[in-house]
């Protein structure tokens, strides 16, 4: 019977590894070189993260579903409360900053070990069979 599900045994889970930027191969903590920023191979197992590319994707999307909750948000605390403006930039900006950087780390985490996991790569021109 053929297996189409990726081989992962002794690979961390997929929420795993997305929330904590576990290195996809041997799952240690060095997906990440800075605040959202892969690290360029990892340290313990020498995976190359620069042959993986997660495009813009993520930043589009949760640009839009943050967006989309902090606005809901901070028009029920309006209608509510009726705080000053003041109060408004010192609860929701932190709360926008906060949730980009964790959601970018999560999401930018997860397809990255997505692609590792179904040895996606970029295909390139010479490699695509041209029909007669």
């Amino acid at each position: 019977m053929a297996h189409d599900e990726p081989d992962t045994e002794g690979q961390p889970a997929a929420a795993q590894a997305a929330l904590l930027g576990l290195c996809p191969q041997c799952g240690a903590k060095t997906l990440f070189g800075g605040l959202v920023k892969f690290a360029p191979r990892c340290r313990v197992c020498g995976l190359d993260f620069d042959q993986f590319n997660v495009g813009d994707g993520p930043a589009a999307f949760l640009t839009l579903v943050i967006g989309a909750l902090v606005v809901v948000m901070a028009l029920v605390l309006e209608f509510k409360v009726h705080p000053p403006l003041w109060v408004h930039a010192l609860v929701w900006l932190p709360v926008i900053f906060g949730a980009t950087i964790w959601g970018l780390r999560v999401t930018k985490a997860w397809l990255l070990q997505a692609e590792y996991w179904r040895k996606a790569k970029e295909v390139v021109q010479s490699d695509v069979r041209k029909d007669p």
